[in-house]
């Protein structure tokens, strides 16, 4: 084990190689945090904050242990111990993993063996409902056994045997999740179409657009479209509750939302979409800090703001989705709230700017001058009277 303050070389080694390692403690709850989840999603949860997060990283390994044990997914559960083993905790048990992989390689052998006999004797039998129901089991079985290409070939299959909207719609759903999980997000923006274009009852329909929403907000993020993914996330209905848990919950469309919008919206669509929407304030109920890091961006209080997002900082570095996007995200809310400081002012002096923004003269004349580079910011720079001059752009 490493010494206290130091640490373990496998996180040393990872963050040499460039990947994110979160050294502070998040503000949420681990326990608590997982238990909003369902299915594969509470699993690869667990094993990113696992391997990204030291002082979390035994806590999350032991629990993904644990939920690898209740499922069937070999490959994950054997990274999972590898995993404790590089990052020093204590886990004597080799024998008994051995064993619980011998056992269930055993049972999952059985299992595709037996569903893949009956689709075989339904597809004999042309019982078009028995063959689609065939394929979802053989789908949902490759699923939990963590062979998604496997899984999302066998949901594909069923398309020739929907015989209702319904049954299409269940059909591209079960798709969309296992496109997440796969990161393939142009099937994912597929699938969510397809459903678009079919004729649902109302009860279907109302079930479907939080969930697509969301699902399409998410590829859009992934695709570092932040302002899309914003207007899908704030479109989402409130009724999504958890009824996407196996992907993201209410919360997590607040964040998400919340974010997106901060980083691509100006002040006065964040404060009609964001803050006055009637909808999406049920999802800021939920996560307060994104509505007071609005309230405060809205109001021009851009230090405040950029406080919060940086005290939350920690849990969002450790959101399965949020990860990769966080700072680029921050960078162009910070980016924005300094245009929008020089909107009011002819000048600026530099010493004002790095009060404002909690920090030192250099530092604060670093940013304005890349911000100057990269056509960010319509403005100039007098070093020897220590301003910051507007241009007409901003007058």
């Amino acid at each position: 084990m490493a010494a206290d303050g130091e640490l373990p070389l496998y996180f040393t080694k990872q963050a040499a190689l460039g990947e994110i390692i979160v050294r502070e403690i998040p503000k949420f709850d681990l326990e608590a945090y997982i238990h909003n989840y369902a299915g594969r999603t509470r699993l690869e949860r667990l094993f990113l904050i696992g391997r990204s997060c030291p002082p979390l990283s035994h806590d999350a390994l032991k629990a993904a242990l644990a939920e690898a044990q209740r499922g069937k997914d070999i490959g994950r559960y054997q990274a999972i111990v590898e995993l404790l083993r590089q990052t020093g905790s204590d886990d004597p048990g080799a024998n008994e993993h051995q064993a619980w992989v011998e056992k269930v390689t055993k049972q999952v052998k059985a299992e595709t063996d037996r569903l893949e006999y009956e689709l075989k004797g339904y597809k004999n039998n042309l019982i078009k409902e028995s063959i689609r129901m065939g394929n979802e089991d053989l789908g949902l079985h490759y699923q939990a056994i963590g062979d998604l290409p496997l899984a999302f070939k066998a949901f594909s299959r069923m398309r020739d045997f929907c015989t209702s909207p319904k049954h299409v719609y269940e059909m591209c759903m079960k798709l969309i999740v296992v496109s997440i999980e796969q990161g393939n997000w142009m099937a994912v923006q597929s699938n969510v179409l397809k459903v678009g274009n079919l004729q649902l009852k109302a009860e279907d329909l109302a079930d479907a657009q939080p969930k697509l929403r969301a699902a399409i907000g998410l590829a859009q993020m992934a695709s570092g479209n932040y302002r899309e993914a914003a207007e899908s996330f704030l479109r989402s209905d409130s009724s999504l509750a958890n009824s996407f848990n196996q992907v993201v919950t209410a919360n997590d469309v607040a964040v998400y939302g919340g974010l997106c919008a901060l980083a691509s919206m100006d002040r006065q669509e964040l404060q009609k979409k964001v803050l006055e929407d009637n909808s999406f304030r049920n999802f800021l109920e939920l996560e307060p800090q994104i509505r007071r890091a609005v309230t405060f961006f809205c109001n021009s209080k851009y230090s405040q703001c950029l406080e919060i997002l940086e005290a939350y900082k920690p849990d969002y570095l450790l959101d399965i989705y949020l990860q990769k996007h966080v700072r680029e995200l921050y960078r162009f809310v910070r980016s924005k709230s300094i245009v929008q400081y020089f909107v009011p002012f002819d000048t600026v002096t530099l010493d004002s700017m790095a009060a404002a923004f909690g920090t030192n003269e250099s530092i604060i004349q670093g940013e304005l001058v890349h911000m100057i580079q990269q056509g960010t910011l319509d403005a100039r720079i007098d070093t020897q009277q220590k301003v910051g001059i507007d241009n007409p752009l901003f007058g």
